[in-house]
């Protein structure tokens, strides 16, 4: 891949739809503004309406043909998570690329309505349950993508099956760690299922490197302290590069399906979209597998993949 694949890379989305989770505020938001641009229909699906209609409108004010619309999604809710879900099958027929986006880091310890610790709750099971939810319209509509959103905390995690809800010990960050690791095995484990299901959807894991966003809120929603700021913009990319690996992920002609997109700079920090082939040492057949059945016991939904 070339260094110099940037958002003006991106192709005519014309009579595309996108659903892009938490596409109100940083890498969710730039990447749905660029999707916009290029004519795609954006779905801001997002806990908070009133950020969201804030965000459509910012969209439109700089791209005023832009078909952005705004659906209230908590991913820390299966409730919400389905009827998200059932509203999205009414109104739209078909579903190019959903962008798995949205997620906490580093909260207190605290569950969701549905009993689950809120990082491996709101940042794996809630994008598990909303995909599988979609999967009918992702498989009816031609060369469809979902791309989901891990970090580079996810390359020294691991899975505690024996402690998913935190009731044995919480650390905040190896939590996180946890859960974007879960999504990266998700991702691979759609993409392969994708495969022997004969699909020609394909499944996408990404990461933005270290990227200057609202992340470091720890889930209140809020901006971070000043401090913590200051740092974060010293040492991270600004949202908009770290949308990239997104947006080749969702878009670029040469993604053929369980690739790890991440910066190209050192250490994957900041840069450029390139594969990272790090997905080979972190993916295990065995674990991913027992994820997928653990998810989809705790989520009561499984995937169909009948056409």
């Amino acid at each position: 891949m070339s260094k110099v694949w940037t958002k003006d890379n991106i192709p005519d989305m014309s009579g595309k739809v996108v659903v892009v989770t938490g596409g109100n505020s940083g890498i969710g938001f730039e990447t749905a503004l660029s999707l916009a641009k290029e004519r795609a229909t954006v779905i801001l699906a997002i806990r908070n309406m009133e950020k969201g209609e804030a965000a459509l409108n910012k969209i439109k004010s700089v791209y005023a043909s832009a078909n952005v619309q705004a659906m209230k999604l908590d991913l820390s809710d299966l409730t919400s998570v389905r009827a998200f879900a059932a509203d999205f099958l009414k109104k739209h027929e078909s579903l190019s690329i959903l962008i798995n986006n949205a997620g906490i880091m580093d909260p207190p310890f605290r569950l969701t309505k549905d009993g689950f610790e809120s990082q491996f709750g709101s940042n794996h099971l809630g994008h598990f349950a909303l995909t599988g939810l979609l999967l009918p319209r992702l498989i009816s509509t031609p060369n469809s993508r979902v791309v989901t959103q891990s970090s580079l905390l996810a390359h020294n995690a691991s899975i505690d099956f024996d402690n998913l809800d935190g009731s044995k010990g919480y650390s905040a960050r190896k939590f996180y760690g946890q859960s974007k690791l879960a999504n990266l095995l998700f991702a691979r484990e759609l993409q392969n299922k994708f495969l022997s299901n004969h699909i020609d959807s394909v499944s996408v894991a990404c990461h933005p490197g270290i990227s200057h966003t609202n992340l470091f809120s720890f889930g209140s929603g809020k901006r971070a302290n000043i401090i913590i700021r200051m740092i974060s913009s010293i040492v991270s990319q600004p949202a908009h590069m770290g949308a990239l690996p997104a947006l080749y992920s969702a878009t670029a002609s040469t993604i053929k399906g369980g690739e790890y997109i991440g910066p190209d700079g050192k250490g994957g920090k900041k840069g450029y979209p390139t594969s990272d082939a790090i997905i080979e040492r972190l993916y295990d057949s065995n674990i991913s597998n027992k994820l997928w059945n653990v998810s989809e016991a705790l989520t009561g939904i499984s995937f169909k993949f009948d056409r």
